[in-house]
């Protein structure tokens, strides 16, 4: 979670270049419709879509005190999916953001208007994750079918912010005909080098910036597919067209030179950060005991900042917002007095006692791979937004974070795994490569105890464990929650893919603990869940899987294949019989193995009395990205994985006695 960082100390580094704003826009009265538009029966840019943007403008004015940006857009509706895709809009803001002057109005194909009515426009929370939300202004648009022409704007109000590192996106989830974009920069002078906006493109090609009236740029595009999503796709940036505006000096440093003096003026402006006096030596020596071995020491001193010091972050610290506000500590020291702090706090308070116990210790600066893969030979620290503390053992680093809940010693969140880090340093910064967690580091471990009955219905009690970044997901999804509403996200879960499941006897453990697996227990009841037919039952052992699709049902592939971490499953479940049945038909599917990547296996079998199944599956797999080249491949065993989950086997009713 962003929130547990250092972000601020960061900012705080670079903020005494910048100062910032944005104006609000005079009101726009609506265009004139071609009427070419309304009679439009098939799309332009791509000839299968239900829906297609005639053209989407924005407007930012980076010149007042708070950052405005106005969007108008236009679309015309083509088919019923269409209808349903764009006739709910949701529109997402977040913090202290603000969306104003929202209007709207269908079109219909004879000229006929109907408005967007302001009642009709509601504000909801969407997403909740750590304290942060994002909400949204949502309304539906009136009157929508094929054929119709709908558009809608709105403005943004973003206090006390400049367009500094703004996303100025170009693709949405439709085609668009024309995108413009009209930009006027912030007048900045810092004395001793000029600072311009500066732009720079991902995945596209935009028309170079004009200057217009006004002091106004403008930038455009014209027929811009649609993103179509792939299941274990790359994140959203890293493949749909967008522009990055940002303000830099005119003569950019090369990349080697540029990063060797980031690094190094970090290095200066973070040293108070893990400054050391006698307090933190004591507590570091207390903290560390009898341990002997580097692994040990650092062990001790990563549960020591876990458990003793409170961290503000985390839903169980119990402070309210404006009593976290008044905490401000400067330093490690203070940290440590107090008892308490926010995650870079403690990931500072780590440095510095690992420090005090004699090891080389820096800060080193992350990208996040869930946003974009970073690209060093971009000169800009923008995507370099997380800390964290590199410790160093022989010649390489490891990497810590403490600071962030439910993360394991030793490991690192997986959306710093496996990118280049940037190691602060007084004299030549370098870039290190973050290590990758293996597949036996994070695990869901299911098991269940179950009973059949004569007309197919399955019941017994089910626990599932979720570990290593698999627990860190759930513990960060559920946090928030009430035991009600964590209940019912099981609930959802288990009845996705089994419509009939009865949940009962739910317990939910270990939801805020730092160390421990998220775990599941329940009893489930699954009326229907083996067929009868005549005096056979058809039973698929593979409960788990019941109901889950198949991961890649395309036969072609557009975008590389990305998954987030290397994981481990291990099932075992028994499942007694019903009287007077026995195994008629229990072949077990084969093996997959391909290299050290995909292990998959199942043990079946009947127990010594015949009154019970035995079930065991073991599913590995070690790789993060694979080239679209592969796709036929990685299908192909996915596919085989899929089937053998699926696979179903006959229970045979014994003939009646005489």
């Amino acid at each position: 979670m962003r929130c547990n960082r250092v972000l601020p100390r960061i900012v705080q580094a670079f903020a005494c270049l910048f100062v910032a704003a944005v104006p609000t826009l005079a009101a726009q009265d609506w265009r004139t419709i071609d009427p070419a538009h309304l009679e439009m029966k098939t799309p332009v840019v791509e000839k299968d879509a239900d829906a297609e943007a005639l053209f989407w403008e924005v407007r930012i004015n980076d010149a007042n005190r708070d950052l405005e940006y106005s969007h108008y857009i236009r679309i015309k509706v083509f088919t019923e999916r269409g209808k349903e895709s764009q006739s709910k809009i949701d529109i997402t803001f977040s913090g202290r953001n603000r969306i104003v002057d929202i209007a709207g109005r269908t079109i219909k194909p004879d000229g006929s208007i109907i408005e967007l009515k302001k009642d009709a426009i509601f504000e909801r929370t969407i997403v909740k994750l750590g304290g942060f939300r994002i909400n949204a202004k949502t309304f539906a648009m009136p009157s929508v079918e094929p054929g119709v022409i709908i558009e809608y704007r709105w403005k943004e109000i973003r206090p006390n912010q400049m367009a500094n590192n703004m996303r100025l996106q170009f693709q949405r989830d439709i085609p668009v005909q024309f995108v413009k974009y009209y930009l006027k920069p912030a007048q900045i002078d810092i004395g001793y080098s000029s600072v311009g906006m500066s732009f720079k493109m991902f995945n596209g090609e935009a028309s170079p910036p004009v200057k217009e009236k006004d002091g106004f740029y403008t930038t455009s595009m014209t027929n811009v597919p649609a993103l179509h999503e792939e299941p274990r796709m790359p994140p959203e940036d890293q493949v749909k067209t967008w522009m990055l505006l940002f303000y830099s000096r005119d003569k950019p440093l090369p990349p080697q030179e540029y990063w060797s003096k980031l690094g190094r003026d970090l290095y200066e402006a973070f040293k108070p950060s893990m400054k050391v006096n006698d307090d933190i030596k004591k507590a570091s020596a207390a903290a560390i005991g009898d341990a002997t071995t580097p692994e040990q020491k650092l062990q001790r001193l990563y549960d020591f900042c876990r458990t003793k010091i409170k961290n503000m972050n985390s839903v169980t610290s119990g402070l309210t917002d404006a009593e976290k506000e008044k905490i401000k500590n400067e330093s490690p020291p203070d940290t440590l007095k107090r008892g308490m702090g926010d995650g870079g706090d403690i990931n500072w308070l780590f440095a510095a006692l690992a420090a005090a116990a004699g090891f080389e210790v820096r800060a080193a600066l992350l990208s996040d791979r869930s946003d974009i893969f970073f690209d060093k030979n971009f000169t800009n620290h923008y995507f370099l937004r997380d800390i964290d503390v590199a410790v160093k053992f022989g010649t390489e680093w490891r990497f810590f974070e403490p600071g962030t809940p439910y993360i394991p010693f030793g490991t690192i969140r997986w959306q710093q795994e496996a990118i280049a880090a940037l190691i602060l340093d007084p004299k030549e910064s370098t870039f290190v490569q973050t290590p990758v967690t293996p597949p036996e580091k994070t695990v869901l471990k299911r098991t269940g105890t179950l009973k059949l009955s004569e007309d197919g219905t399955l019941e017994g009690d089910v626990r599932i464990e979720y570990s290593g970044h698999l627990g860190v997901e759930k513990k960060e999804q559920n946090e928030d929650d009430s035991p009600a509403e964590r209940e019912e996200t099981l609930k959802e879960m288990i009845k996705a893919r089994m419509s009939t499941a009865e949940l009962s006897n739910i317990k939910i453990e270990n939801v805020t603990d730092q160390d421990k697996p998220f775990t599941y227990a329940f009893h489930v009841r699954v009326p229907g869940y083996a067929q009868r037919t005549g005096k056979r039952l058809f039973l698929q052992p593979a409960f788990f899987q019941k109901g889950i699709a198949a991961m890649f049902p395309a036969s072609t592939r557009k975008l590389s294949i990305y998954f987030h971490y290397s994981w481990k499953e291990e099932d075992e479940i028994t499942v007694e019989l019903p009287a007077g049945f026995a195994l008629d038909n229990a072949d077990t599917p084969a093996p997959v193995k391909a290299g050290d990547v995909v292990d998959f296996k199942v043990w079946m079998g009947a127990t010594t009395k015949g009154d019970a199944l035995q079930y065991k599956r073991a599913f590995r797999f070690n790789a993060l990205m694979f080239p679209v080249a592969s796709y036929p491949q990685l299908k192909q065993v996915f596919d085989i994985v899929h089937e053998a989950d699926n696979h179903t086997i006959t229970l045979k009713q014994a003939a009646a006695a005489q």
